[in-house]
């Protein structure tokens, strides 16, 4: 299940209203911010034609309808085995429960664990900036370890130096104007938020230097999955999305502290290609593409690369309520406060124009993949380091790799579809933590149904030791539950299952020598040995409850837990390597995690040395 948490107690998508009609706002012919020699594709997009398909020229009609229709109840379910069979393909789905035989009846207040101690808990709404995702970084000001947890206009920071201290710093929130980001209040300025961030040292300026994305966002009110409400026949809906104001690209900032009042603007930086200057940019009308997508990536050296679709002709994607196809672009960022572009890269079919490749895709007609970059470039090694490949995971369109050895002009070296996996997010994040050690990356998707109403997310061993024949060799093994647990199956357990990221290149320390540790919904936090790639296993885990206790933090008229939010359980972790702490975010709080036989002894004070820049 995902709704936004944008009014206390009161799920988006369940509150009533009109969609608002407005007029598709008309792109103005201007200078290209693709580097000289881009492909067309790259230009700024012609006017709309009247009458062209639902009165907008970006929606991809390209196929057949063929969306998958709701699965047989009978086709899927628990075997003989005590196994979960999954539905061969269903539509998007994400607010309905979907019981079968098998199934509990009530979500799990139990929680289970292997191999690890919870050092700590912290549950309630200051700890859970949403029910459904959060980012988090981390940061060492004056001899204290600060981590952010956000997601958009709810932001907290906390002192997390003492592990079982953790104390709440600063608390950002919209609630008083009903999450309303085109409004001001005495958090936000209007359009302003907190996006997915990178954090990182800069030499130049002896400090930190925060890259924010600033995208579409994802869960929106003017467009619904269902048909006749979609994209593809919502014609007032799509207007309204595109009439929508506010930067699309990314903001750079100087860190002189832990908290929001310490953030001093830097470079505010479009990614519009039809703005004549990035850095510049009419924040007046609405921007066109998706601005940069989920955390970039840069390491406080010269290069940053993001993920992102230039125009609105980046378009050619079946995700009911997305507009925009992403793909990627390289930043010269010698100088922070002057971000240049070097390059934009896209596969081929992503792009109004490429019909024929993008009809060549099995899924085309589907209205339902995600297709195109949900995150940037997964580098295993920095190019200043001598690194030379980059790796791409485009939801439907599959894993791409690029040698990125020149920034500004980035190659491709191969490409490798993935099995169709509709509905869910089909290729998300690729672990790229392994690789300089085994020549293995960890690609994943991950799940946007309750009860397994979809096909399960695998995370694959992809062998990329040739980088020009990538090739899968094998999966990681699925979570199964404990015997005291009652169940055979963490499906029956009820809300999501499946892989969500290891976290992000930009957590603290070095990652540890074949040990990965993913979210997993209603199975927790599992910690994979990868070690032998021929034998991974799962090594620990720690699965805790599906929601909170009453306590009136939460958004509901008598303070229990809403309903609505039970679905979405372990949705992220963030390991400290340099301590040895594994960081569990839920829908109902915080837990910090050692593992001594996995990760070593662990370290519940002052880290030794203050974090500065992404290991690899």
């Amino acid at each position: 299940m995902r709704v936004p948490r944008t009014i206390p107690g009161i799920p988006l998508s369940r509150r009533s209203g009109a969609f608002v009609a407005a007029a598709v706002a008309t792109a103005t012919t201007a200078a290209l911010l693709a580097p000289t020699g881009g492909s067309a594709a790259d230009a700024a997009p012609a006017a709309a034609t009247p009458g062209s398909a639902a009165n907008d020229p970006n929606i991809p009609f390209v196929c057949d309808n063929s969306r998958p229709q709701a699965a047989d109840p009978g086709s899927y379910g628990m075997q003989l085995d005590g196994s979960f069979l999954h539905p061969a393909s269903t539509p998007v789905d994400e607010e309905n429960p979907h019981p079968f035989p098998g199934r509990m009846d009530d979500y799990d207040t139990r929680s289970y664990s292997k191999n690890v101690k919870i050092e700590a808990a912290y549950e309630g709404e200051a700890f859970t900036p949403d029910f459904f995702h959060t980012w988090q970084n981390i940061v060492d000001f004056g001899g204290r370890r600060y981590m952010f947890q956000y997601d958009r206009s709810e932001g907290r920071v906390y002192d997390i130096t003492d592990v079982k201290n953790v104390q709440v710093v600063e608390r950002m929130s919209r609630n008083d104007v009903d999450g309303d980001e085109s409004k001001a209040n005495g958090s936000w300025a209007a359009y302003d938020y907190w996006g997915a961030t990178t954090i990182q040292w800069s030499a130049k300026l002896n400090s930190y230097v925060m890259v924010m994305s600033f995208e579409d966002k994802r869960q929106i009110s003017e467009l619904h999955p269902e048909p006749g409400q979609d994209k593809f026949d919502n014609p007032a809906g799509v207007a309204a999305v595109r009439a929508k104001k506010g930067l699309k690209g990314f903001k750079v900032f100087k860190l002189n502290g832990p908290t929001k009042k310490d953030w001093q603007l830097l470079s505010t930086v479009s990614t519009d290609s039809t703005q004549a200057d990035p850095l510049n940019s009419d924040l007046a009308n609405p921007q066109q593409g998706s601005g940069s997508l989920d955390v970039p990536y840069w390491d406080g050296g010269k290069y940053l690369f993001i993920a992102v679709a230039p125009n609105d002709t980046y378009a050619n994607t079946e995700y009911p309520t997305n507009l925009h196809s992403a793909g990627y672009q390289s930043w010269d960022m010698s100088d922070p406060a002057k971000p240049k572009l070097l390059d934009t890269w896209h596969l081929e079919g992503q792009v109004k124009g490429e019909e024929a490749a993008y009809a060549k895709n099995p899924r085309c007609g589907n209205r339902t993949s995600w297709m195109g970059a949900r995150m940037p470039l997964f580098i295993p090694k920095p190019v200043e380091q001598g690194g030379k490949y980059g790796f791409a995971i485009q939801g439907g369109f599959g894993l791409t790799v690029l040698d990125i050895s020149n920034p500004a002009d980035m190659k491709q070296v191969s490409h490798l579809d993935l099995p169709p996996s509709v509905a869910g997010t089909e290729g998300d994040n690729i672990d790229v933590s392994q690789y300089e050690k085994t020549g293995m990356i960890y690609v994943s998707g991950y799940p946007l149904t309750e009860d397994c109403y979809e096909p399960y997310k695998p995370i694959w061993q992809i062998d990329a030791r040739d980088p020009a024949k990538p090739r899968v060799v094998g999966q990681l093994p699925r979570p199964t539950p404990p015997k005291t647990s009652g169940i055979t199956d963490y499906c029956q357990r009820r809300g999501s299952f499946g892989p969500k990221r290891t976290g992000y290149y930009t957590n603290p320390g070095k990652p540890d020598n074949g040990t990965l540790v993913y979210g997993f919904y209603n199975a927790g936090a599992q910690f994979f040995d990868v070690k032998n790639p021929a034998r991974p296993e799962i090594e620990a885990y720690f699965v805790p409850k599906a929601y909170g206790t009453k306590t009136q933090d939460w958004p509901s008229e008598d303070g229990s837990f809403p309903d609505w939010a039970k679905g979405n359980q372990t949705h992220g972790v963030y390991t400290e390597w340099d301590r040895n702490i594994v960081w569990v975010f839920t829908n109902h709080g915080i837990y910090a995690l050692s593992s001594r036989d996995v990760l070593g002894k662990p370290n519940l004070g002052r880290p030794e040395q203050p974090f500065r820049n992404s290991q690899f």
